[in-house]
């Protein structure tokens, strides 16, 4: 294929061979509800992540709103960052409290603690952080504050299969670490999440909860919801699960390229990551600034689409400035949030690109500045 023919897209969402086999497997058992692969995914999730518990269910934002069931009360408010995506939030919403939305640091895209801290009220009863794009929080930062102010910590890892902190994997930490298993992301079932926990009460809830609080036939002890998994979700998620770390070394490496070779290309801003963290590049995010590019984001989105480079958009508004939202809590001024929204741009980085893609990627950025 010549370079003019190349195409490089955002996303490797394809089967392996032993994936498809393996569901197959399970839909000719017949036995296809949560049963054993479940049990066996969960098993092997804890113990890959440094969890004591892993509860699979049906969704990245299950996994939130099963977390939130457990603790959250009627009015009780949750710090979340504004630049995210939405379930962030809504799960907080579905469970009965309010977010309270916070700036990110403008280097690394995540929850800045030190606007976070300055929203606690005696309301405050949890704080979200968001692992975003694959790139681990401070997490001992994080732990500082909870432990300052009396607050559960409810990690989104929907995008941070594979990332670590000082050498621990991000699903190590509690109280709840929730993560996606849609077809975006590091590893996928199709539709799935996870929470995992340490604590074996919470394990025990979450449990109830994903199949409304059934004790037995006919016997509900509390109220919840139909959130679990399927068996054939879960045989795709353990094959997927043994090859994560193969996955997120090719992501790694692709982002090393990119990295090195745009990091001198004017108006361009890398991503940047704590040196304790290691990133799984879910995304991997640049800042487009006009004034030294000479093109703005969206005229980028368009020259590279014309070079065969598929890129997008994550995200364009923070929460705070959704309809949804500002129709319940009023409008609201979150300025690295709203600046962030108008120049981030993603571009390709996973693990189904070759060297040769990045160095195209990279190549393509670089030739379409005005």
């Amino acid at each position: 294929m010549s370079e003019s023919e190349r195409q490089v897209g955002i996303a490797s969402i394809k089967l392996s061979d032993d994936e498809i086999d393996a569901a197959v497997a399970v839909m000719r058992s017949g036995a296809l509800r949560q049963g054993k692969e479940c049990e066996s995914f969960e098993n092997e999730f804890a113990a890959k992540v440094g969890a004591r518990h892993a509860v699979c269910n049906s969704s990245g934002t299950a996994a939130l709103h099963l977390a939130y069931m457990t603790f959250l009360e009627p009015g009780d408010e949750v710090l979340v960052p504004s630049f995210t995506f939405i379930a962030t939030a809504t799960s907080v919403v579905a469970a009965g409290g309010k977010p309270i939305f916070c700036d990110v640091d403008p280097k690394s895209f995540l929850l800045d603690l030190k606007d976070a801290e300055s929203r606690i009220t005696e309301k405050t009863r949890a704080i979200s952080p968001v692992h975003l794009y694959g790139n681990a929080c401070n997490i001992e930062a994080v732990q500082a504050l909870a432990k300052k102010h009396d607050l559960k910590i409810v990690w989104d890892s929907a995008q941070a299969h594979g990332a670590t902190w000082r050498e621990a994997d991000v699903g190590s930490f509690g109280d709840f670490v929730c993560y996606s298993f849609y077809p975006s992301k590091n590893m996928f079932v199709g539709e799935g999440g996870m929470v995992c926990t340490d604590d074996p009460a919470m394990d025990e809830q979450l449990r109830l909860l994903r199949a409304h609080g059934d004790t037995g036939r006919y016997m509900h002890t509390r109220f919840g919801l139909n959130y679990r998994m399927t068996d054939v979700e879960a045989a795709i998620g353990r094959k997927q699960l043994s090859r994560l770390d193969q996955m997120i070394s090719v992501r790694r490496r692709n982002a090393g390229i990119l990295n090195e070779k745009m990091a001198d290309i004017a108006g361009i801003t890398i991503p940047a990551a704590n040196d304790s963290v290691s990133h799984a590049w879910h995304q991997y995010c640049v800042l487009v600034d006009k004034e030294r590019y000479g093109l703005d984001r969206d005229q980028l989105i368009e020259a590279l689409s014309a070079r065969g480079v598929s890129s997008g958009v994550h995200y364009p508004r923070g929460l705070h400035q959704q309809p949804v939202f500002i129709d319940r809590y009023g409008e609201q001024s979150l300025p690295v949030t709203e600046s962030h929204g108008r120049s981030v741009l993603a571009l390709p980085v996973h693990h189904g690109m070759s060297e040769q893609d990045a160095l195209y990627v990279a190549d393509a950025v670089r030739s379409c500045a005005a």
